[in-house]
């Protein structure tokens, strides 16, 4: 009996740099960021998300139709505009489970 591979489902890796002083001025605006990140998991646009434990970054794992539109998710996100992220990028990729 042969089992059924799970189909690949197309996602985009969202990564966030953190700025040198990110630590310390990230506690400010860290209620409202996490709030606009629940409410895209609740739509279901957000699949994970959480920060590199040495604070180096960001990583968002999320569901969008290009790159382009997996980074406008977050061009107005609290953490840009304040300067506590200072580079996004979006890479592809093929998630199985």
């Amino acid at each position: 009996m042969s089992a059924s591979l799970p189909d690949l489902e197309p996602v985009w890796v969202v990564e966030a740099t953190y700025a040198p002083n990110a630590a310390q001025r990230r506690p400010q605006f860290r209620a409202e960021h996490l709030m606009r990140l629940v409410a895209l998991r609740a739509e279901g646009t957000v699949i994970e998300a959480g920060a590199y434990a040495d604070l180096s970054g960001s990583l968002v794992l999320v569901r969008a139709e290009s790159a382009d539109a997996a980074l406008g998710l977050f061009r107005s996100d609290v953490y840009i505009t304040n300067g506590i992220w200072t580079e996004l990028r979006a890479r592809g990729f093929g998630r199985v489970v």
